[in-house]
């Protein structure tokens, strides 16, 4: 196997495994382990990837600032909160997820008769002067960091809601780990919501694909319909067409 092709398939086996030995590689890549020791250290220096004792792990990206991310690519977020309202129907009852990009369903949803599920802070306070939003709030600890409410004692209760549209958030897609955040005191949550929800929506960017956060809470198939600025690349395309998951996008 040439190397750039082994290299590539070792970065696809850690990223699956979030780590892996160097034993564990040279077994898996039947090469030598000065070989593996070579393209341990190439993968490592591209900067994804982190030494650890005997082997090799993903580095997880830290998460941003709940500011800071709001007010990045402010524009396309907005403009794909705006197609993902389209999907939105007065009586329907939604879950609306922590993220930045979701945040951006406000504006174009406030004057529909809905049920929404969130732990979006901000989501809860501009709904408060629109009684025809029914709001329900999961409840619990602050987390500052996503701008959001965690519950670790009633989380199952959310098992209990009929949620027909889930619109959800992440930090990155890929193959390898499927649909992930940062948060790792939302992934409960987010696992719930997936597995409730009649219909997935995920509102990503382009710069999510083939990235990944620390935590992955569901693979990607589970997802039904992709909203985002471009098409992603052909390889994604395929797999959505082969799994019956829509991809809209705002140059369409």
């Amino acid at each position: 196997m040439i190397k750039t092709k082994r290299i590539k398939y070792i970065q696809d086996y850690i990223s699956k495994n979030q780590s892996a030995s160097l034993d564990e590689l040279v077994k898996k890549f039947d090469v030598s382990k000065n070989t593996i020791r070579r393209d341990v250290q190439e993968i490592v220096d591209e900067g994804n990837f982190k030494k650890v004792y005997g082997g090799v792990a993903v580095k997880a990206k830290p998460l941003e600032s709940f500011q800071d991310r709001q007010v990045k690519n402010k524009s396309v977020k907005n403009k794909i909160g705006e197609l993902a309202a389209t999907y939105i129907a007065d009586g329907d009852i939604l879950f609306i997820d922590s993220g930045t990009t979701t945040l951006e369903l406000f504006e174009y949803i406030k004057e529909k008769k809905l049920t929404i599920l969130t732990n979006n802070i901000e989501f809860i306070v501009n709904s408060i002067p629109y009684p025809n939003l029914n709001v329900i709030s999961t409840g619990g600890i602050l987390e500052r960091e996503t701008n959001s409410f965690i519950n670790y004692q009633n989380i199952d209760l959310l098992q209990t809601y009929n949620v027909n549209k889930a619109f959800m958030a992440s930090t990155g897609v890929s193959f390898s780990n499927g649909v992930t955040n940062s948060s790792p005191h939302e992934t409960k949550l987010k696992q719930i919501i997936i597995e409730k929800a009649s219909k997935n929506f995920l509102l990503i960017d382009h710069s999510k694909f083939d990235h990944y956060g620390l935590m992955t809470y569901c693979k990607l198939k589970d997802i039904h319909c992709i909203i985002t600025d471009l098409n992603p690349t052909e390889e994604y395309q395929s797999y959505a067409k082969e799994n019956g998951i829509r991809i809209d996008t705002l140059n369409e």
